[in-house]
């Protein structure tokens, strides 16, 4: 079962073609990595899986429910997304916490569920020691880690990552991926996420690099390879 199908996806900015018939597949179970020099249009490819914007042609498909029969969930985390100013008015264990109000469960209390999905993800990061702490008090580091730590809440079965590791030193972007991984591998959940890092492409089951077309303009990109398997064992 795929838990992600893009199929000759393409998409333009202002008439300038900066995406070209983009076609691969996640399947559940599975860490894909995303990868690109700069100005490779990786950020415009998960904004337009996710129908933040609108492609000119290609499908992108999701299933409506995933393995267990359930609704079918994503996680989004977008590039830099750890802003917070010392101002904000929140704990982290709270920002966490809005993680599990999902649709329909606005106004609605807590269960113990909840909160053992909140600090299994407060741990999974290493923020637990953190929970009562302000946001603005953070590192930019340590506002990354608690927002990967809000979609971990959601439990979602389809992560889409931008970066996440950014701000991280090499010992956590390791405890970070090999969470990643034991999320796909022994939970079914599925991954696609954006990297750099040569260690993070080496784990993935995957790899899709955005490469420049030659015959069309030099923003245009397309796939170079679908799936490269890793020789990291599961």
């Amino acid at each position: 079962m795929n838990y992600l199908e893009v199929d000759q996806l393409t998409f333009s900015y202002d008439g300038e073609q900066v995406l070209s018939d983009i076609s691969f597949v996640v399947p559940k179970g599975e860490m894909y990595i995303l990868t690109g020099e700069n100005g490779a249009a990786k950020s415009t490819l998960l904004r337009s899986i996710l129908g933040l914007l609108t492609p000119d042609s290609g499908n992108v498909m999701i299933p409506k429910k995933n393995n267990d029969g359930e609704s079918f969930t994503i996680g989004y985390l977008p590039q830099q997304i750890a802003s917070f100013n010392s101002g904000f008015p929140s704990t982290v264990y709270e920002l966490v916490a809005s993680g599990r109000f999902q649709k329909g469960r606005w106004f609605k209390r807590l269960t113990a569920h909840d909160h053992m999905h909140i600090e299994k993800a407060l741990k999974s990061v290493g923020m637990w020691d953190y929970r009562k702490r302000q946001i603005g008090q953070l590192s930019g580091g340590q506002k990354q880690r608690i927002c990967l730590a809000r979609i971990f809440a959601l439990n979602p079965d389809l992560l889409i990552l931008d970066e996440p590791t950014t701000g991280m030193d090499v010992e956590s972007r390791k405890e970070f991926i090999d969470l990643l991984r034991h999320s796909c591998h022994k939970h079914g959940k599925s991954v696609l996420m954006v990297t750099h890092h040569d260690d993070e492409i080496a784990a993935g089951d995957g790899h899709i690099r955005l490469e420049r077309r030659e015959d069309l303009p030099w923003k245009c990109f397309s796939i170079a390879s679908c799936r490269e398997r890793s020789s990291v064992p599961r």
